[in-house]
């Protein structure tokens, strides 16, 4: 028996995937003192980023979420990694800005600052957006497809 992965998830879980491996590669370039190729790296992660979120977005507008369909004994955790990771996507998303913003202006004090955290923050939000789609497509069956309230807290 085989089972396919679903299409918009997969794409939407590797724009993610991209997007961190993009900001590594801009955090390596600013060290090398290259801004030019880093301002084209961190754009193109941003690029990443957005293309995610449309995908994301839709799908959840006209599809909806996928509850999580592994073992009960598992969902409380599964539950409180997705809200953490929610939180961190949304604390990362609003940091990005911010530094992507500040980098756009010049305001290279308050960049060089923000830089390094929303990095970090990023990092740990595609990772835990990699785990989300495993725990949902890979390491168990999904769940019914249902609105988001719903697929996060299963009610």
């Amino acid at each position: 028996m085989t089972t396919s992965l679903p299409i918009l998830p997969t794409i939407s879980t590797i724009f993610i995937a991209l997007s961190a491996i993009t900001v590594a590669i801009g955090w390596y370039l600013i060290k090398k003192r290259n801004i030019e190729a880093h301002k084209k790296a961190m754009f193109l992660a941003a690029v990443f980023a957005i293309i995610f979120f449309v995908i994301y977005a839709s799908r959840t507008i006209f599809v909806g979420n996928t509850q999580f369909g592994g073992p009960d004994d598992i969902k409380i955790y599964y539950t409180v990694f997705l809200i953490f990771h929610i939180f961190l996507a949304t604390t990362g998303a609003v940091f990005g800005i911010v530094t992507l913003w500040t980098g756009y202006k010049n305001q290279l004090k308050k960049h060089k600052k923000l830089g390094p955290i929303t990095s970090v923050i990023w990092f740990f939000t595609a990772t835990t957006g990699v785990a989300v789609y495993l725990l949902l497509y890979v390491f168990y069956h999904g769940g019914e497809t249902t609105s988001v309230i719903k697929a996060i807290l299963g009610f």
